[in-house]
């Protein structure tokens, strides 16, 4: 697991960063104590906790590996135990806190504050997880989709900052797409819209883990895209070789081998890019956004592997005058995106 807790050159156990968010805060607003946010981000290969003061400003923060066990009241045990830890070791309590926010992956039930059924959170099926985590925190709880989430965060502190219209496009375990439309974050019915990543792209296409055939997820997912490099990276492969064997492949093998100019890998992220560019193009002519933010493996790809091929094929594909004020940008907040995903969780009414 792991842990930072902010710190002013304060040094605690293990050489671990700490200090005492509670003697440094709180602020008073008109006499009134204002609190800290709690933001828990759950996706499906890792679990982000953080919390930030009233400015969004993050005071400690810890990263595990997704709990997932397939038992939903086992799983939220877990997180909840989690969160209570780092709320501990922050020496705060839960009467700090004005609410705790829930990033997760949809589709949900934003009115009930119930998870339906994410492909990439199996046995989670209709579980009411905004009731459980806040009898278990003592906390408001509220729950958002994790790219909504993610797009409030590049919205409000990276790189989609003073944009009104903005789409938030993820690459990890699955696709994400999150929506800001005229300075407010869309949800659509029951809070049920941006589930971008399984539109299909390809009539008839790959198996998709929600059931369907050709939808964009089973093309630019991490879990599909690393099933897919596993079964046809070849031996003799740079990629192969960072891995150490091809059963342990991963989408960073690739963008680090294309990088070397692996013929294979460069073959593979002009793939990449295409199947993105088709994405952006959809969503260039649906919705004209000021700011696309790309999150994850095109972050990582960087300009010259990704955004620039990209921006090119979309250039080729979209009228100029819906793009001439369109910009194609990295995540602007990289590693800390699932903390500021929580924590912008928490602020939403």
């Amino acid at each position: 697991m792991e842990i930072f807790l902010s710190a002013h050159l304060c040094m605690g156990m293990r050489g671990v960063c700490y200090h005492s968010a509670r003697r440094r805060y709180p602020r008073l607003f008109q006499g009134v104590p204002i609190g800290f946010k709690l933001g828990i981000d759950l996706g499906g290969s890792k679990l982000a906790i953080a919390i930030a003061d009233a400015d969004g400003r993050l005071i400690a923060h810890q990263t595990r590996p997704s709990p997932i066990s397939g038992d939903p009241e086992a799983d939220v045990l877990t997180i909840a135990a989690d969160a209570a830890d780092l709320i501990s070791r922050s020496d705060l309590a839960a009467r700090d806190f004005d609410a705790a926010g829930f990033s997760v992956p949809g589709p949900i039930d934003h009115e009930r504050g119930a998870i339906l059924a994410p492909p990439n959170l199996p046995g989670w099926e209709d579980v009411p997880l905004r009731d459980k985590m806040s009898e278990l925190l003592g906390l408001p709880v509220r729950l958002e989709n994790d790219a909504n989430a993610a797009a409030l965060a590049e919205w409000r502190f990276g790189a989609g900052r003073g944009a009104h219209n903005l789409v938030y496009l993820t690459m990890s375990t699955g696709i994400g797409t999150g929506l800001i439309l005229d300075g407010r974050l869309y949800r659509g019915h029951r809070g049920r819209a941006s589930e971008f990543g399984h539109s299909c792209v390809e009539w008839d296409g790959e198996l998709c883990g929600c059931g369907q055939r050709g939808c964009l997820e089973a093309y630019l997912g991490g879990a599909a895209w690393t099933r897919r490099l596993r079964e046809i990276a070849p031996a003799t492969s740079r990629v192969c070789a960072l891995a150490g064997e091809r059963e342990l492949v991963l989408p960073e093998h690739v963008v680090a081998a294309a990088g070397e100019g692996d013929a294979f890998a460069c073959e593979e992220m002009a793939r990449f890019n295409h199947y993105l560019a088709r994405a952006i193009t959809a969503l260039a002519f649906a919705l004209v956004p000021e700011v696309v933010v790309l999150g994850t493996i095109a972050t990582a790809a960087g300009e010259v592997l990704c955004l620039e091929p990209v921006r090119a094929l979309v250039a080729d594909q979209v009228w100029p005058t819906l793009i001439e004020e369109m910009r194609i940008l990295p995540s602007g907040l990289g590693d800390k995106l699932p903390y500021y995903a929580g924590v912008c969780a928490a602020s939403e009414g």
